[in-house]
């Protein structure tokens, strides 16, 4: 695939490029957590991080933060995945957090394919792969996952898998801040919502790759 930087990135904003990803198209599932199958719906994918890389970093850089996040989630879950039923295009929706790292030094310019998640690891990473220094949050799959047999802590990057009955395509946008503190208050366990909160005033620019990725063959 080609490196696309988010279209409305000036030439003296910081700008976010990706070997994997290329802007508003589908994802590949190898770096889904979930691929289609014919027989059961859907059925674990590779489950890869995608690569990164960035430059034009703002002035007063200490810390960059990636978060990944899906704006289309249902945000009712009675028909998720249940055979005869669908979920409608314009069920209300919800952000579902597949990535949150933070504390990203800015001496890092590079995360690598496969180097924070190279599979689907039942019950979640405990201490996911990154770079120097950075922390890695939970993402929603915890939640998702809690009354299953794959309950547990889901930290660092856990790829697409949307409901296979859903009607609406989904949505993957992967953002990249850059921050004016070195380290964000946070605790030691945290999730998208808290790292959320926690960059509000300290953002310096941002820069964004998204993707679409469906489970659902009559969703195009």
């Amino acid at each position: 695939m080609g490196i696309n930087a988010h279209p409305t990135k000036m030439d003296d904003q910081m700008k976010l490029f990706s070997n994997d990803l290329v802007e508003a198209a589908p994802i590949d599932p190898r770096f889904a957590f979930g691929r289609m199958d014919a027989d059961n719906h859907m059925s674990f994918s590779d489950n890869n991080n995608p690569h990164f890389s960035w430059q034009d970093l703002p002035k007063g850089t200490e810390s960059l933060v990636l978060l990944c996040v899906d704006p289309d989630v249902p945000s009712v879950g009675d028909a998720v995945n249940i055979e005869g039923k669908s979920i409608p295009v314009n069920l209300p929706r919800v952000d579902f957090y597949h990535w949150v790292m933070v504390d990203i030094s800015p001496v890092t310019s590079e995360i690598n394919t496969g180097s924070c998640a190279d599979s689907v690891i039942s019950c979640g990473k405990q201490s996911p792969a990154g770079p120097p220094g950075s922390r890695q949050g939970l993402n929603d799959y915890t939640s998702f996952m809690a009354s299953s047999e794959m309950a547990g802590n889901y930290f660092g990057y856990d790829g697409p898998c949307p409901p296979w009955n859903d009607e609406r395509l989904h949505h993957y946008i992967f953002t990249l801040y850059a921050l004016d503190t070195e380290m964000l208050d946070l605790p030691g366990v945290f999730d998208g919502r808290d790292a959320v909160k926690a960059i509000s005033g300290h953002i310096l620019d941002s820069a964004s790759i998204s993707g679409t990725y469906t489970l659902n063959p009559a969703v195009q």
